[in-house]
Protein backbone atom coordinates (compact mmCIF):
# COMPACT_ATOMS: atom_id res chain seq x y z
CA UNK A 1 0.00 0.00 0.00
CA UNK A 2 1.44 3.63 -0.79
CA UNK A 3 2.35 5.12 2.26
CA UNK A 4 1.32 8.73 0.96
CA UNK A 5 -1.99 7.46 0.57
CA UNK A 6 -2.31 5.42 3.56
CA UNK A 7 -4.44 8.18 6.09
CA UNK A 8 -6.97 9.35 3.11
CA UNK A 9 -7.01 5.60 2.15
CA UNK A 10 -8.09 4.29 5.85
CA UNK A 11 -10.29 7.52 6.83
CA UNK A 12 -12.30 6.73 3.54
CA UNK A 13 -12.33 2.69 4.37
CA UNK A 14 -13.52 3.14 8.32
CA UNK A 15 -15.67 6.12 7.67
CA UNK A 16 -17.65 4.02 4.78
CA UNK A 17 -17.63 0.94 7.36
CA UNK A 18 -18.71 2.86 10.07
CA UNK A 19 -21.51 4.85 8.43
CA UNK A 20 -23.06 1.44 7.04
CA UNK A 21 -22.78 0.22 10.95
CA UNK A 22 -23.91 3.75 12.77
CA UNK A 23 -27.42 4.49 14.52
CA UNK A 24 -29.86 6.16 13.45
CA UNK A 25 -28.31 6.07 9.42
CA UNK A 26 -25.66 8.94 8.63
CA UNK A 27 -26.60 11.85 5.92
CA UNK A 28 -23.78 11.91 3.26
CA UNK A 29 -22.64 15.24 4.98
CA UNK A 30 -22.05 13.49 8.31
CA UNK A 31 -20.24 10.68 6.92
CA UNK A 32 -18.01 13.32 5.21
CA UNK A 33 -17.35 15.21 8.61
CA UNK A 34 -16.34 11.56 10.09
CA UNK A 35 -13.86 10.88 7.26
CA UNK A 36 -12.04 14.48 7.98
CA UNK A 37 -12.20 13.25 11.77
CA UNK A 38 -10.33 10.74 11.28
CA UNK A 39 -7.84 11.83 8.53
CA UNK A 40 -6.88 14.44 10.92
CA UNK A 41 -6.55 11.93 13.82
CA UNK A 42 -4.48 10.01 11.49
CA UNK A 43 -1.85 12.75 9.93
CA UNK A 44 -1.68 14.97 13.45
CA UNK A 45 1.96 14.53 14.72
CA UNK A 46 2.45 12.08 18.06
CA UNK A 47 3.26 14.08 21.21
CA UNK A 48 7.48 13.71 21.60
CA UNK A 49 8.24 10.63 23.25
CA UNK A 50 4.96 8.04 22.10
CA UNK A 51 5.37 5.70 19.51
CA UNK A 52 2.80 4.62 17.19
CA UNK A 53 2.15 1.24 16.38
CA UNK A 54 1.51 0.82 12.66
CA UNK A 55 -1.76 -1.72 13.47
CA UNK A 56 -2.87 -0.93 17.35
CA UNK A 57 -1.28 2.67 16.93
CA UNK A 58 -3.48 3.41 14.20
CA UNK A 59 -6.65 1.59 15.65
CA UNK A 60 -6.55 3.34 18.88
CA UNK A 61 -6.51 6.94 17.03
CA UNK A 62 -9.32 5.88 14.89
CA UNK A 63 -11.62 4.84 17.52
CA UNK A 64 -10.42 7.65 19.77
CA UNK A 65 -11.35 9.96 16.92
CA UNK A 66 -14.70 8.10 16.62
CA UNK A 67 -15.36 8.67 20.57
CA UNK A 68 -14.99 12.55 20.02
CA UNK A 69 -17.54 12.65 16.75
CA UNK A 70 -20.19 10.76 18.82
CA UNK A 71 -19.49 12.50 21.74
CA UNK A 72 -19.36 15.67 20.04
CA UNK A 73 -22.78 15.00 18.03
CA UNK A 74 -24.41 13.47 20.96
CA UNK A 75 -27.22 11.64 18.60
CA UNK A 76 -25.56 8.74 17.33
CA UNK A 77 -23.49 5.56 18.11
CA UNK A 78 -21.98 3.20 15.73
CA UNK A 79 -19.23 0.30 15.98
CA UNK A 80 -15.13 0.76 16.40
CA UNK A 81 -12.48 -0.41 14.81
CA UNK A 82 -11.44 -4.33 15.65
CA UNK A 83 -8.54 -4.71 13.07
CA UNK A 84 -7.32 -3.23 10.07
CA UNK A 85 -5.23 -5.64 7.58
CA UNK A 86 -2.64 -3.90 6.29
CA UNK A 87 -2.18 -6.16 3.48
CA UNK A 88 -5.42 -6.59 2.05
CA UNK A 89 -6.49 -3.10 3.31
CA UNK A 90 -9.80 -4.89 5.14
CA UNK A 91 -11.16 -2.87 7.78
CA UNK A 92 -13.08 -5.19 10.62
CA UNK A 93 -15.53 -3.15 12.71
CA UNK A 94 -16.89 -4.52 16.03
CA UNK A 95 -19.62 -2.87 18.13
CA UNK A 96 -19.23 -1.81 21.54
CA UNK A 97 -21.38 -3.29 24.55
CA UNK A 98 -22.39 -3.60 27.62
CA UNK A 99 -23.75 -6.61 29.28
CA UNK A 100 -24.22 -8.26 25.94
CA UNK A 101 -26.39 -5.12 24.27
CA UNK A 102 -25.29 -2.94 21.95
CA UNK A 103 -24.63 0.34 23.43
CA UNK A 104 -27.41 2.79 21.83
CA UNK A 105 -27.75 7.26 21.11
CA UNK A 106 -29.41 9.18 23.11
CA UNK A 107 -27.72 8.51 26.26
CA UNK A 108 -26.06 5.12 25.98
CA UNK A 109 -27.73 2.33 28.01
Amino acid sequence: MNAEHDAAFWADAVAEAYAAAAKPPLTRDLVDQVRATLLEALVEPLEPGVRDDARAGKADRLNAALDGFEIELRAVVGPRVASLDETSGAVVMEHRSEAGQPLRAFGGQ
